[in-house]
Order: structure tokens, then C-alpha cells, then sequence
């Protein structure tokens, strides 16, 4: 006897916010009619935290004692113990998505050191010489556009222009060996909406040295912690080449970069944990030496 189990969420995206309805169908294909247990549904939502290797020496006894932040955790009986006839079943369902009390639901997020996770799973239960059926599904949270209950920084919407200037002199690392250069430009903003492109413009005015790459650098910085102590560590999410080769000077290159959504959220600090992002730009020169500026960004949802 073959039998399969499915879960199908209405949504074709996956994506919900808090307070809404996950609905779907579960579909259940037999050959022939079986005895269950029950069938159950499952709602969950944690937040995962791991350490960095290179940090366990020192909070040995942090590192063992973090554990999953649980957010939601919601269990509905679909059936009662009874028997599924033979063909195809669906049963069709919808769950309210909400927070345990005194939580709030995060973003998805997917990082190094911090996981944003959420998941439905269908369980039925057969007798104990039968084998269980399970089926889980992922799917998305994220905050309503412009909601003022998102649980983020207190954020003052200071979208506006930022120029930057880069030579030899106003560096705080990295001058010695650097070839004299005048690189200049902006930002259009360093608190960016998750859903539009970060934009922007630089020109290299004048350089000594020939240059061999400009890049744009995409880095989360994750924090986590607790009362013995915190781990901070920043790991690159994408880099894109914006000059190639020795670049003219005096030509504006534009700057634009779309975020990854499972690799970023909006900007998010907790008790527990911090999830922050920054831009680097990257000069390259011919014999391999480094420039780096970085910009620390918001991102906010709207």
C-alpha cells in the first residue's frame, strides 16, 4: 500500500504577515483506506544562534548555553483517530499566524550565525506497526509596509544624500603603499527600503596607479549574545564588480545593488541578538592593494 502526503499553501510566494491566515489544502493519495491516529498541524517559528568557531575558547560557556528563540508554536487537531477511504483526500484548513505571548514575529532571514526560520508541518499518527507520516512546508514572514508595529530600530527617516570623498589622506587604514588617487561621490540614501535598489554614483578624479577592479561589497554584521557575553561577527553577502580594469577618470560610474531577500531584513537589534548591515566600496589597484570605505546602512520595510 502507497501513500502519499502533501501540503499546499494557498499562496503561490509563500509570504504572510502577522495576524494573517495561512490557508491551504492538506491532500492525502491512497491506494487503499488506512486506519490513523490522528492528524495534526503545526505552526512554528524560531530564531537559531550559533556561535563562530573562533569564539568558543573565549565564551565556552556562552556557546553552550544559547538556544533557539521560539516565536510562534501553534498545534491544531485537523482529525480525530479514524480512517482515511482509498483515492485522493483533501482537507482543507487556515491558521491564524501569531506570536507566542511576549514575542513578536522577525523577518525571514537566512545568515551565518543568526537563522530566521518558520515552517507548517502535517503529522499523522498511525499505530505503532505502522509507520508515521509527516510533510513540512517553509514558508515567509515579513513586516506589513510602513506598519508602525514593525519590531525594529527606532528609526528617523532620514532618507537624503551622502557624499563621500576617498584619497590617501583621509584614510585610517590601509594608506601606507597607496598611490595617490582622488575618488569622490554619493549615496542617495543610507536608510534603504528592502524592496528598491541601492543607488548611487563615484568617479575616480585622479590616480597615480593604475586600478584594476572597483567593487561594491554587501556585508551583515551579526551579533549575538546573552548575559555571559557577546559574539560579533561580519561576513560578506554579495559582491558586484561596478568598475573593471584601469576605469577612466573623470566618468561617473552609477552604483546600483538589489538585496537578496532570504539574505537580508530589516535592520533588527534584540536583547539576544543584532542583525546590521553595511556597503563597502572597493578600489582595487593593479598590484593588488586594497581600498576599502564602508557605510553602515538601515534597511527598513516601505
Amino acid at each position: 500500500m502507497s501513500i502519499n502526503l502533501d501540503l499546499r499553501l494557498k499562496r503561490a510566494d509563500k509570504v504572510y504577515s502577522e495576524g494573517e491566515n495561512i490557508s491551504g489544502v492538506i491532500v492525502i493519495s491512497s491506494s487503499s483506506d488506512f486506519k490513523h491516529d490522528g492528524i495534526t498541524l503545526t505552526v512554528e517559528g524560531c530564531v537559531n544562534l550559533q556561535i563562530s568557531s573562533k569564539n568558543v575558547g573565549v565564551l565556552e560557556a556562552f556557546y553552550n548555553s544559547v538556544k533557539p528563540i521560539q516565536l510562534v508554536n501553534i498545534i491544531c487537531d485537523v482529525s480525530a483517530p479514524g480512517r482515511v477511504p482509498s483515492g485522493i483526500t483533501e482537507i482543507p484548513f487556515q491558521i491564524p499566524l501569531k506570536a507566542k505571548p511576549n514575542r513578536v514575529l522577525y523577518e525571514t532571514y537566512h545568515g551565518v550565525y543568526v537563522n530566521i526560520s518558520y515552517s507548517i508541518r502535517c503529522d499523522i499518527k498511525r499505530s505503532f506497526l505502522s509507520k508515521d507520516l509527516q510533510r513540512c512546508q517553509q514558508f515567509l514572514v515579513q513586516y506589513k509596509a510602513n506598519a508602525g508595529n514593525c519590531p525594529q530600530l527606532p528609526l528617523k527617516d532620514n532618507r537624503k544624500p551622502v557624499s563621500f570623498e576617498l584619497s590617501p589622506a583621509k584614510l585610517t587604514s590601509g594608506a601606507s603603499g597607496a598611490p595617490d588617487f582622488l575618488l569622490r561621490g554619493y549615496l542617495e540614501s543610507v536608510c534603504c527600503s528592502i524592496t528598491k535598489p541601492f543607488k548611487g554614483q563615484l568617479t575616480l578624479v585622479r590616480c597615480a596607479a593604475p586600478v584594476k577592479s572597483v567593487e561594491l561589497q554587501l556585508v551583515r554584521i551579526e551579533t549575538c549574545g546573552c548575559a555571559e557575553g557577546y559574539a560579533r561577527e561580519a561576513t560578506e553577502i554579495q559582491n558586484l564588480q561596478i568598475g573593471d580594469g584601469d576605469i577612466a577618470q573623470n566618468i561617473p560610474i552609477p552604483i546600483y545593488m538589489v538585496f537578496p531577500r532570504l539574505f537580508t531584513c530589516p535592520t533588527l537589534m534584540t536583547t539576544n541578538f543584532k542583525i546590521e548591515f553595511e556597503i563597502n566600496i572597493v578600489l582595487v589597484f593593479d598590484n593588488n592593494h586594497l581600498i576599502t570605505n564602508n557605510f553602515p546602512i538601515i534597511l527598513v520595510r516601505g
